[in-house]
């Protein structure tokens, strides 16, 4: 049940991610919902390191948020902008 209510809110993260930052990215609308998902697991990773969480706790919207903003910039950071050719 837990990775399903991180799911949910990674998608929910990742659609609102996407309408707050229109920004043309490669993948688009699914790569925010994925970057989304995954800031909520690191999120709840890192929550439950920290002692923030219960074991069987998920990531909360704000932390998910912060870990999808993490993983939005890294990922800016490695494709970049390329100059054309």
């Amino acid at each position: 049940m837990q990775v399903i209510w991180v799911i949910r809110i990674g998608l929910a993260v990742g659609a609102r991610a996407k309408l707050v930052i229109p920004r043309r990215d490669p993948g688009g609308a699914i790569l925010a919902i994925l970057l989304g998902i995954a800031g909520s697991f690191i999120a709840g990773y890192i929550g439950r390191a920290a002692g923030w969480y219960a074991p069987d706790e998920s990531a909360g919207l704000t932390a998910s948020i912060v870990g999808a903003a993490l993983l939005l910039v890294g990922y800016r950071m490695v494709t970049g902008r390329r100059g054309s050719v």
